[in-house]
């Protein structure tokens, strides 16, 4: 009984460590310039998950390799533009009109990470968890 109380009690610790760690992860993710592999229109490539549309970006021309073979797509060409994370999740999740984030190095499992359409990732209009996009959770 006394390990689960520590476990209640060291929880809150536990969570405001993990946010702490998101934070730092992200304000790097903005000043990050990230590959994102775009079609024949120039759009950035996007896959639909859960309800929400990801856009995707890698950390370098390796990590898109690995997804370009996940895909089953290796042998072909990848275009793709060097944009910073603040760009996608400041200009061009907005632009989407749906629910919208951004997947990073989504093919390398553990080490990939995402950045969901929610307040404090995304503009407050276009996060998932602001009340009809006023900016009141």
């Amino acid at each position: 009984m006394r390990e689960h109380a520590a476990t209640l009690a060291d929880a809150p610790d536990d969570a405001e460590r993990r946010r702490r760690e998101f934070a730092v992860l992200l304000g790097e993710f903005r000043r990050t310039a990230v590959l994102v592999p775009v079609d024949e229109e120039g759009d950035p490539l996007t896959g639909d998950f859960g309800g929400v549309r990801w856009i995707y970006a890698f950390s370098d021309e390796s990590a898109l390799a690995r997804f370009a073979l996940a895909r089953g797509e290796g042998g072909r060409e990848w275009a793709y533009q060097r944009w910073f994370g603040a760009r996608l999740l400041d200009a061009m999740v907005p632009a989407v009109g749906v629910p919208c984030g951004v997947a990073l190095d989504c093919a390398d499992g553990a080490d990939g990470m995402v950045f969901p359409p929610v307040r404090g990732v995304v503009p407050d209009e276009v996060a998932v968890d602001v009340d009809g996009g006023t900016g009141v959770a």
